[in-house]
């Protein structure tokens, strides 16, 4: 018999008597059969963080029902902020796959000069000097590009380029006065910001926050603090993933009362409401929700700097307000919400679309509308291949166990073998 949550089953048989509701009623609020929320009350059958939630709205219970079934992720101590003495390196081969390795600077000079193919950027300071303008605008321009090629392709295919473009750009801001030191290593900050999402898509955490560290490190370097508090933005999120709420609200917490920008302290406060939706506290979630919708419409872009942040949703606070309803247990008004702002998602942004179309599709099957998830998912499943996402992959892998729960349905069976495939295939990139 499985590990069981004692507290859960007894807590659960309590509220719904005390709701008057029987299992029939309950069964039918939250679509699990009969027989399993039995099994579930008398000890038998362990409880999800999903169900926890699901029921926790059905019977107004207040996340009571929610904080006692953790999220199975096992919180994991995150790595210090400070990274001193320590090297990433990408090892690639010539079959295309790779990896990244974490070494201390002693290590790297004990291998030794000829163990490594070395780069140096020779010429006078003057020549970066010369062409330092230039050299910024193009550098964002290409920017750009590469986050728009990150909409359509695998992460691993972008990091080799990413991080020898962060390295170029920091060496020429080194070979270079003060009138373009400061903008290169902003630019390049970003380079590794965005380096560090795409490590983290590749389902590679640690490399994720090195690499933030790096950026906030160049940004500091180029007279930026603020990247620093997307730090805290950006380590919030890795704790969500891995389960650890109460440091993801905390983290989100100091972000938002920080001096940055109000569109850092926006998307802090967003993510703080993901925290609050996890843990099932809908008041302080909306109210997230609300200050996040506050600080980014205060929110004054310069159209020549990178955009720190998500790009391609048209409306982000109401994006994640779609979100936060699933994970609060009222899948039906998710489903309408991001039902909308997935269909304002731009084509081009392939990876942004697969991402909330699959949480689409998850918030239509706990809904109960099992032939329109596997209708808004189907399409999907190609997609997500190509992408190699690990974020949308935990997100297919949490939709499978729903549609597990209706095997008997035509539009299930009929989907379940492309969906195998789906979730047999690499689940992130080679790069780990």
């Amino acid at each position: 018999m499985p590990e069981i949550s004692r507290p859960f089953g007894p807590e659960l048989r309590r509220l719904r008597l005390a709701a008057g509701l029987t299992l029939d009623r309950l069964a039918a609020s939250v679509h699990y059969s009969k027989s399993f929320l039995s099994k579930v009350e008398n000890g038998h059958k362990r409880p999800t963080p999903e169900l926890a939630r699901l029921c926790d709205t059905a019977l107004d219970a207040g996340g009571a029902l929610a904080a006692l079934v953790p999220d199975p992720a096992v919180p994991t101590k995150l790595s210090p902020t400070g990274h001193d003495g320590e090297v990433w390196l990408l090892r690639m081969n010539k079959d295309g796959s790779g990896r990244f390795e974490a070494m201390d600077r002693r290590q790297v000079t004990a291998a030794g000069a000829g163990s490594a193919l070395a780069f140096g950027l020779g010429g006078p300071r003057s020549t970066a000097d010369a062409g330092g303008t230039s050299l910024i605008e193009a550098s964002r321009s290409l920017f750009g590009q590469f986050r728009r090629l990150g909409q359509a392709s695998d992460p691993g295919m972008l990091l080799p380029s990413l991080i020898a473009q962060t390295h170029g750009l920091e060496q020429a801001a080194l070979r270079s006065g003060p009138r373009t030191r400061r903008d290169m290593l902003v630019v390049a900050s970003r380079f590794a910001e965005y380096t560090g999402w795409m490590a983290q898509e590749s389902g590679n955490d640690e490399a994720a926050l090195w690499w933030t560290d790096r950026a906030v490190e160049l940004a500091a370097a180029g007279d930026d603090p603020h990247l620093a508090v997307y730090g805290l933005v950006r380590r919030g999120l890795v704790s969500l993933l891995r389960g650890d709420i109460a440091q993801a609200v905390g983290l989100a917490e100091h972000a938002v009362n920080a001096g940055a920008p109000p569109r850092i302290r926006g998307l802090a406060a967003q993510q703080q409401a993901q925290a609050y939706a996890l843990s099932g506290d809908y008041g302080a979630c909306m109210r997230s929700l609300d200050r996040a919708r506050e600080l980014l419409a205060l929110d004054r872009p310069d159209p020549g700097a990178p955009v720190i942040g998500a790009s391609h949703v048209p409306d982000v606070v109401s994006m994640y307000t779609g979100w936060c309803l699933h994970h609060l247990g009222h899948p039906g008004r998710a489903a309408e919400v991001l039902a909308r702002e997935t269909a304002r998602v731009p084509a081009h942004a392939l990876r942004t679309r697969t991402r909330y179309g699959v949480r689409l599709a998850l918030a239509h099957a706990a809904a109960g509308e099992i032939e329109q998830a596997c209708e808004v998912l189907r399409p999907l499943l190609g997609q997500a291949s190509a992408v190699h996402s690990a974020t949308i992959v935990a997100d297919l892998r949490r939709t499978a166990r729903v549609l597990a729960r209706h095997q008997r349905n035509a539009a299930v069976r009929s989907l379940s073998p492309d969906l195998a495939a789906a979730l047999s295939g690499p689940s992130s990139s080679p790069f780990k």
